[in-house]
């Protein structure tokens, strides 16, 4: 004796009776409502935003290639005629460009260094020991210590690197590597929250250490937090100009910013000698932020969530 087997039972899986019903292109509309539908108020708050940065750099890179009688015409948008390169190598001389380039690139990389390394050592420390006293203590010192600006404590600062004999540049990367310590060790601490403890604890059953584990396994996956720091420190150490202008005592030993404005006399008639000099100084800037953008969100957004 045969069973008939009823008609909704032959129909797919995961259907409905409605999407019988529902006509193809109507089913269609639905499947792209949220993915092709454009946000046209942030679109255009985008576009303002990238024309609020383009129009400038282009000015600037514009300026940069003019000679000095059509640098002062008065148009800034017109384009040069002959393209010349020679405003690049009188800032170069006049600024003494490549001194100034040195150290700025040894600050710089004296802070990104010491800003990753000691910020992930703190924020390994108070994650993992946040069940005592004094490290949860420490914690709310370092974001307390957020609210400090350096014009705050300039005058004790400089009296200080002076007594210790640290107005030089190296002076200035410790004192970048301890202000920004603050952010940097609360970045890391968001990240570190989202390992799991199991990874160290299967390490230090095959007899690791702390600083094994800390070195083999915790820095490696810290790699794109330590990636935004490095980014944000590289950026802020660059373009500082108040630090090294009133620590650094030798005006032979300053930065390229600070360079910059000691011969802001010279380059008040020089308009294309000026936008050079400016191109130069903001060039490894840019740079490293086009090559390691793509890090910066995903470090902060990994570390947002847990």
């Amino acid at each position: 004796m045969s069973t008939a087997i009823p008609a909704a039972s032959e129909a797919p899986a995961g259907h409905g009776p409605e999407s019988s019903t529902t006509p193809p292109a109507r089913r269609r509309r639905r499947g792209k409502v949220g993915r092709d539908r454009i946000n046209r108020p942030a679109t255009a708050l985008l576009m303002v935003g990238a024309l609020a940065v383009l129009v400038p750099l282009f000015v600037t890179v514009n300026m940069s290639l003019k000679t000095t009688e059509q640098a002062v015409d008065g148009n800034a948008f017109s384009l040069p005629s002959p393209f010349t390169l020679s405003s690049f190598v009188e800032a170069w001389n006049l600024t003494n460009f490549p001194r100034g380039f040195a150290i700025s690139i040894f600050i710089t990389v004296l802070a990104v260094a010491g800003e990753i390394l000691i910020s992930a050592l703190a924020a390994y420390a108070i994650v993992r020991n946040w069940d005592r006293r004094l490290f949860r203590w420490s914690f709310f010192y370092l974001l307390a210590a957020m609210f400090i600006p350096f014009p705050v404590v300039a005058l004790p600062q400089i009296q200080l690197t002076g007594m210790l004999g640290l107005d030089n540049p190296l002076g200035v990367a410790i004192l970048h590597i301890a202000f920004a310590m603050a952010f940097n060790t609360l970045l890391f601490t968001a990240f570190l929250r989202t390992i799991p403890l199991e990874l160290e604890e299967s390490m230090r059953m095959d007899g690791a250490g702390t600083w094994r584990v800390f070195w083999r396994l915790i820095l490696p996956l810290l790699g794109p937090m330590c990636a935004t720091v490095g980014i944000f420190a590289f950026i802020q150490s660059w373009n500082d100009f108040m630090m090294p202008s009133l620590i650094i005592s030798d005006p032979s030993l300053q930065t390229v910013p600070v360079l910059q404005n000691m011969f802001q006399t010279q380059f008040s008639n020089n308009y294309n000698v000026a936008f050079a000099s400016y191109l130069m100084a903001m060039a490894p800037a840019i740079i490293v932020y086009l090559f390691a953008q793509r890090w910066v969100m995903s470090g902060l957004t990994q570390g947002a969530i847990k």
